[in-house]
C-alpha cells in the first residue's frame, strides 16, 4: 500500500457502496477497500467527516487551453472542482488535434479524454467578441481525416462530436449530424451531439442518435426543451431513452434551465450524466464548475448517491471506460474528497432564474493515479 484514505464515507455507486471505509492505493490503482486496512507501509490521510467518491468525471468540458478561445486549464479546474477526468468535447478537430494532444493532454496530470470534432478545426470561432458556428460552413466538415485521427488516437479519443442548432450550424439542419454519424459508424465510436436553438428540432436530432450516443444540453430551456408546456416529457424523448440514447446536462452558458430540470425529474427522468460544459465564457457563471452543477441537482431533489453516480459510474459507462468511475480494486487510482455543507446558497441557471438551495457540494481534495494531488 502506498496511500490510504482513512475513515471517510465512501459513496461508490458502481459497487452499491455507502459507508465508512478505508481506501488504499498502490501502483497507480485502487488496491483495496475495507472497514479497516493495515497501514504499516502507507501514507495515511485521515478523511473522517468527508465523502470519498471515485474520481469525478466531467464528461463535457473545454480544456484546450491556449488552442481555442474557450479553453480553460484542466489542472486548475481539478483543484477547484474535484474532477480527475476532464472530457473535452470537440474543442479540437482533425486539423488541430495533434497540437491538443502534444501540448495539453500529454502534459496534464489530470486525465484528459476527448470527443473529436468532425469539423476540421473544432470550435475555433467562439469568444466574447466572435461567435461563428463551425458547423455552419459544410466545407469545414472533414469526415475522412476525422476517421483517420480518431483511429490513430484511440487511447484518448472516446467519441465523435458535432454541434447542431441555429448558433452552431445556422441553416444546415441535420446535415452536419449526418456527416458525424458516418464517422462514428466508420470508427465504431459513440457520438456526442450538441443541440441549441432550432433548426433542427430536439426531436429530429434524437431520432437520429443510436444506442450509446449522447445528447448533451439535454435539459435545455425553451425552445428545444425536452419537456412539454404541460410539464411532461416529450414522447420522442422517452422513446430515445428506451432505445439507449444517453442524456447529458452540459450546463454551459446557455444550456440548462431549472424549469426544464424540475419537469424532467418530476417525471422520473434524471440525466444519465451531469456535466458542467465548463469553458472560458461560463467558468465565472452561470456554470462555474462540476461541483456547482452537481449541487444544483442535489437541491432539485436528486439523492446524493444518484448525483455522484451521474458524475462517476454513469459517465464511465458513456465513455466505455469501466476502469474509471469506480473504487473497485484494480480500477484507476483516482478519488475525489467532497463535503456537503448546509446553509443558504444562491444558484442561477442560464435564463437568469435563481434557486435558493440549502446544500452545497464542495471539493476537498483529490487522489490522481494513487497519489495525493494538490489539495484545495
Amino acid at each position: 500500500m502506498e496511500l490510504i484514505l482513512r475513515g471517510g464515507r465512501v459513496i461508490d455507486p458502481s459497487q452499491g457502496l455507502d459507508g465508512i471505509r478505508d481506501v488504499a492505493f498502490a501502483n497507480g490503482k485502487v488496491a483495496d477497500i475495507a472497514t479497516r486496512l493495515d497501514s504499516a507501509t502507507a501514507e495515511v490521510r485521515d478523511v473522517s467527516g468527508l465523502i470519498v467518491t471515485p474520481g469525478l468525471i466531467d464528461i463535457h468540458t473545454h480544456v484546450y487551453w491556449g488552442g481555442t478561445s474557450l479553453g480553460i486549464d484542466a489542472e486548475e479546474f481539478c483543484r477547484t472542482s474535484g474532477v480527475t477526468t476532464a472530457v473535452d468535447t470537440g474543442s479540437a478537430g482533425p486539423g488541430n488535434f495533434m497540437g491538443f494532444r502534444k501540448h495539453v493532454i500529454e502534459r496534464s496530470a489530470v486525465r484528459i479524454l476527448a470527443y473529436l470534432h468532425v469539423s476540421h478545426a473544432g470550435i475555433y470561432g467562439f469568444s466574447n467578441t466572435v461567435m461563428v458556428g463551425e458547423s455552419e460552413d459544410i466545407r469545414l466538415m472533414d469526415p475522412v481525416t476525422a476517421a483517420e485521427v480518431a483511429d490513430a488516437n484511440r487511447d484518448v479519443i472516446v467519441g465523435i462530436k458535432v454541434r447542431v442548432g441555429r448558433h452552431a450550424s445556422g441553416d444546415q439542419g441535420v446535415a452536419p449530424l449526418n456527416i458525424a454519424l458516418q464517422v462514428a459508424e466508420e470508427t465504431g465510436l459513440p457520438l456526442m451531439a450538441h443541440i441549441d436553438e432550432p433548426p433542427p428540432s430536439y426531436e429530429e436530432v434524437i431520432a437520429m442518435l443510436r444506442p450509446g450516443d449522447v445528447l448533451t444540453h439535454a435539459f435545455r430551456p425553451f425552445p428545444n426543451s425536452p419537456a412539454t408546456a404541460q410539464g411532461t416529457v416529450k414522447a420522442a424523448v422517452l422513446a430515445a431513452r428506451k432505445r439507449g440514447v444517453l442524456f447529458d446536462i452540459g450546463h454551459g452558458m446557455g444550456s440548462f434551465a431549472f424549469k426544464t430540470a424540475r419537469a424532467m425529474l418530476a417525471n422520473g427522468f434524471p440525466p444519465d450524466t451531469i456535466s458542467s460544459d465548463v469553458h472560458a465564457l461560463c467558468i465565472n457563471g452561470p456554470a462555474f464548475d462540476q461541483v456547482t452543477t452537481m449541487s444544483k441537482f442535489l437541491c432539485l431533489g436528486m439523492s446524493l448517491p444518484d448525483v455522484i453516480k451521474a458524475s462517476t459510474e454513469g459517465a464511465a459507462f458513456a465513455l466505455k471506460r469501466p476502469e474509471l468511475g469506480s473504487l473497485k480494486p484494480g480500477s484507476a487510482g483516482d478519488a475525489t474528497l467532497l463535503s456537503v455543507d448546509d446553509g443558504t446558497f444562491d444558484y442561477v441557471d442560464v435564463v437568469g432564474e435563481h434557486l435558493e438551495g440549502r446544500q452545497r457540494i464542495h471539493s476537498r481534495g483529490v487522489v490522481i493515479a494513487g497519489k495525493w494531488w494538490h489539495p484545495a
